[in-house]
């Protein structure tokens, strides 16, 4: 059997954080940036830990060896 390879473009989208948990960027935030409130960009800024269940599925489909 051979072994299993990480999904390139999950590795440059997600992180695994030391819980285990699944970190990714925010969306919205590529342009048109003067239109949000100071709030979401603010929040934006620092990313967003997805639910568990759609972190479960990240790490099982596309972060293998995460």
């Amino acid at each position: 059997m051979p072994k299993l390879k990480t999904h390139s473009g999950a590795k440059k989208r997600f992180r695994v954080t030391g819980n285990g948990k699944v970190k990714s960027g925010a969306s919205h935030r590529r342009h048109f940036m003067r239109r949000r409130s100071q709030d979401m960009k603010r929040t934006a800024r620092q990313g967003l830990i997805l639910f568990k269940t759609d972190g479960d599925n990240i790490i099982k489909h596309y972060l293998r060896n995460a």
